[in-house]
Parts: C-alpha cells; sequence; structure tokens
C-alpha cells in the first residue's frame, strides 16, 4: 500500500484526471465516427455515395482543425477552456443530431466537428505542460493517456453497436451527449489542477488577456455556421478541401528545394517520400466507419457462435489488437534491435502497407468464398482484415509522429507535423470517394454488389502492395536521407 501511494504521488498533478477526462471526450467521437453513415442511410435517407462524401468530410475537418487548435488555445483562449468550449459544442452537437432531422444533422456536425477539432490538441497540451522538458515520464503518461482514448472508442463502439441493433438512434446520440457532459463535469470539478502551464496567453494580463479571449471566442462560435454550410456544399467543399492540401503540398516541396542546409534538405525529401506512403495507408485504413461498414452491413453474415454481431463492434477489432499489440511490438522491436536486426522507418512503412494492402485482399477472398445462395461472406475474412489493418497501424501511425522530430528541421517542425496531420484528413476524403463507388442495392440483395466490392478491394489491395514494395526498393536511399550528417 505504501509503494503504491508513493507511485502515485510521483505522478504530476493532473495526470490522473486527464486520463478520465480523455476517456469521457472520446465517447461521443467513437458513436458518431462509428455510426453516422448507417444513421444517414437507414433513417435519413442518403444514398451510399452521399453517406461516404459526408464522412469523408467529417473526418477532414477533425483531422484539418487540430494544428488550429493548439494555436487558438495557447495564444487566444487557454487550452483549459478552449477544451470545455469545445466539449460544450459537443454537447449542444450531439443533441443537435438527435433531434432527427437533416438540418439537425447538418449544424450537429459542424458543432461537434468545431469541437473535436480544435479541443484534442488542447489535451495533449494539458499534459504536455506536467513534465519537464528532461522528464522521463512523459511517454509512460501519454502512452496511459492513448489507453484512456482506447477505453473511451471501446465503450462508444459497444453502446453504438447495443443502439444500432434496434436502430434506437435518438437514444444513442444523447448517450453521446452525456458523455461528453461528463468530460465537461469532470474539467470543471478540477478546474485549477487542469491549469495551463507557461503559454504565451498565460503571460498576458488585462485587455491584453481579455482581448485575446474576445478574439478566441469570435474564432470558436464562427467556425460553426462555416462549417454547416460547407457540409451542405459537400461536393465543393471536398474539391476545395483537396485543392489546399495540393497547395500545401507544393509548398512544402517549395520549401525542400529551397532549403540551404544540405543534410536537413535530404531529410526533408524523405518526409515527402513518406508523406505519400501515409497517404496511401491512410486512404484505405479511413474506409472503415464508411465504406466498409456499409460492406460489413450489406455482405457479411454478421454472427459470430450465434450471436449478431453489431456493425460498430466490428471496429472494436481494432482497439483490442492496438492495446494488446503496441506493447507487445515494441518488446519485439526493442528485441530485434538488441540482437543487430535493422528495425528503420522505411521498413516500418513498408511492411505497414504490405499489411494493409494482405488485409484488403482477405476481402475478396471471402466474397469469393461466400454462400452462393445470399452472397455473403464469412465474418472471418472481415475480422482478418480488421487484424491485419490495425497491425499496420502499429507500425505506421506512432513511427510517423516519432519520426518528425528527428528529421524534421527545427524551425519546420511545426509545420511538418501539421502537414503530417492534414494528410490524414486528405486520406479521409479519398477514403470517402472509395466508399461511394459501390452503389446500395435496393433490395439490399449482397450478390449485386460483391463482384463491385471485390473489384474495388482488389485494386485498393494491390496499389497498397506496389506501394509498400516500391517504398521497401527505396529503403536503402531513404535510410541515406534519414541518416545524413
Amino acid at each position: 500500500m505504501k509503494s503504491l501511494k508513493q507511485h502515485w504521488d510521483r505522478v504530476p498533478e493532473g495526470s490522473a484526471v486527464l486520463f478520465m477526462v480523455q476517456m469521457f471526450a472520446t465517447l461521443g467521437f467513437a458513436v458518431l465516427q462509428s455510426t453516422l453513415v448507417l444513421y444517414a442511410t437507414h433513417r435519413l435517407g442518403f444514398s451510399s455515395e452521399q453517406a461516404a462524401l459526408m464522412m469523408g468530410l467529417f473526418g477532414a475537418f477533425n483531422y484539418g482543425l487540430h494544428l488550429f487548435g493548439g494555436y487558438l488555445g495557447g495564444r487566444f483562449l487557454s487550452n483549459r477552456n478552449l477544451f470545455v468550449g469545445g466539449m460544450l459544442l459537443q454537447v449542444l452537437g450531439c443533441g443537435a443530431i438527435a433531434g432527427g432531422t437533416l438540418a439537425g444533422l447538418y449544424w450537429g456536425m459542424a458543432l461537434f466537428l468545431t469541437g473535436s477539432g480544435l479541443n484534442v490538441t488542447c489535451l495533449n497540451m494539458m499534459l504536455t505542460q506536467r513534465f519537464a522538458p528532461e522528464d522521463d515520464r512523459r511517454e509512460g503518461a501519454f502512452l496511459w493517456n492513448y489507453a484512456g482514448m482506447n477505453v473511451g472508442f471501446f465503450v462508444g463502439f459497444t453502446v453504438a453497436g447495443h443502439f444500432q441493433l434496434d436502430e434506437r438512434y435518438g437514444s444513442l446520440f444523447w448517450f453521446a451527449t452525456v458523455g461528453n457532459a461528463m468530460a465537461i463535469l469532470l474539467a470543471l470539478v478540477f478546474w485549477r489542477t487542469l491549469a495551463d502551464r507557461d503559454t504565451p496567453l498565460s503571460q498576458r494580463r488585462g485587455t491584453d488577456f481579455w482581448g485575446r479571449f474576445a478574439v478566441g471566442v469570435a474564432v470558436l462560435t464562427g467556425l460553426v455556421p462555416l462549417l454547416a454550410w460547407l457540409l451542405q456544399h459537400p461536393g465543393d467543399t471536398a474539391i476545395g478541401m483537396k485543392a489546399l492540401c495540393g497547395a500545401v503540398g507544393v509548398a512544402l516541396l517549395v520549401l525542400t528545394l529551397r532549403h540551404p542546409v544540405p543534410a536537413e534538405k535530404r531529410r526533408m525529401q524523405a518526409y515527402l517520400v513518406l508523406t505519400l506512403g501515409s497517404l496511401v495507408f491512410w486512404s484505405l485504413y479511413q474506409m472503415a466507419p464508411s465504406g466498409l461498414q456499409l460492406y460489413a452491413v450489406g455482405n457479411v453474415w454478421l454472427n459470430v457462435w450465434g450471436v449478431t454481431v453489431a456493425p460498430q463492434w466490428v471496429q472494436n477489432i481494432n482497439t483490442v489488437v492496438i492495446v494488446i499489440g503496441g506493447p507487445w511490438l515494441a518488446a519485439v522491436f526493442a528485441r530485434w534491435r538488441t540482437k543487430g536486426w535493422p528495425v528503420d522507418i522505411p521498413m516500418q512503412f513498408s511492411a505497414s502497407l504490405v499489411l494493409m494492402g494482405l488485409g484488403f485482399l482477405a476481402l475478396p477472398l471471402g466474397i469469393q468464398l461466400a454462400d452462393p445462395a445470399s452472397g455473403r461472406a464469412d465474418f472471418f475474412w472481415l475480422f482478418l482484415s480488421y487484424v491485419l489493418q490495425s497491425i499496420g497501424e502499429l507500425l505506421i501511425s506512432p513511427v510517423g509522429y516519432a519520426m518528425i522530430g528527428r528529421i524534421a528541421p527545427r524551425q519546420y517542425q511545426g509545420i511538418m507535423m501539421g502537414s503530417w496531420m492534414l494528410v490524414t484528413g486528405l486520406a479521409s476524403l479519398f477514403a470517402g470517394d472509395f466508399s461511394g463507388v459501390v452503389a446500395q442495392p435496393v433490395d439490399g440483395s449482397a450478390l449485386a454488389t460483391n463482384p463491385a466490392y471485390a473489384t474495388l478491394f482488389t485494386q485498393l489491395a494491390v496499389g497498397s502492395l506496389a506501394t509498400g514494395a516500391l517504398m521497401f526498393t527505396l529503403r536503402p536511399w531513404l535510410r541515406r536521407l534519414i541518416d545524413s550528417a
């Protein structure tokens, strides 16, 4: 008991609170991410193409606003204030969607995405501020926080699936509202504990402080009607966001070509190549809440040992693999490195793309072996696909974020980290395009869509495998670029 108390005393103030806050803050996002496509198609009459495009924008806005949230929280609103304000918008957003109308969907998504897009960075910033730069406990704290996030996802997916079986969408969205409200309640109870530490805003006083605060509130509230309008013009919005991402890519290329330090320039070249590889990976990965979910509902026997599997529960395969596989894979890589076996960034990226390709290749194989009468594939093939994709995620996601600190020049780290996050948003748009390729038949027959799904999944698998093979071929060159002195 004494050793437990000593261990607890070593945890910086606020870290344990942030673990609980993270868990409740994730519930609403888990519910919406896993349910919006089904809600839009089953209740609001969206076509599969319309629903997939909507989910593409959902991911694009969510990830695209993350970088802006860090800037807004540190300089105009405190991270603590922005987090609570963002969660309040999420509460209002889930409540609006629970109303069951098309207008409620658009305004609810705008409210929710403004909140979730801006406040995710705030949680990470609040946790970071509780550790000195040389404090080796930071990594453990973030691992615990990541665990809290995955607990939230697991609960959110599980509850969403429970309500999905009876299509009780109103009750489900009210559950998400309560979960978001609990995060606000925890933040308010521990308000002083979660205070910002050493940010640009915390050093301001008087009219300067309140002037910045007013600007922050104006931006926060002004984003909501802007996003609502953009969501109601999804085609043009998607094109505009792709053009914006293309412009950022060109700007990064120019920045790289003009960079004066040769060694840093070579590392920036490696970053650009690896970014393209990650775009391929995340474009397929982001199909989970849209195209793959529609495929699971219409073309897979969602029944395991006599138990009906709700489509949202399928996404918990990813959660479990991440929680179990993360520490295991870290231990395996550490053991390999002690034996002198090379485990480097290009190899991990290559392996992740190959695993993603194999995961998608499992799906047409399942279609080939499907029940000839109904056309529905066995659940095993969907399970296998998600497991392979999840292991691939472990190889590319944490490595990608850690890579920025290693290869990005100090003055460009913020830009390159923001661009890396923007790639996930762009990938979400491409995932929406892929997911909308297969039109759902009126009679819901799996036999009618199986050929189109088999072709799509095979093409995506071949693309991912080819990109992984190319990345592996370029591995010696990429290693030389990364290791430039």
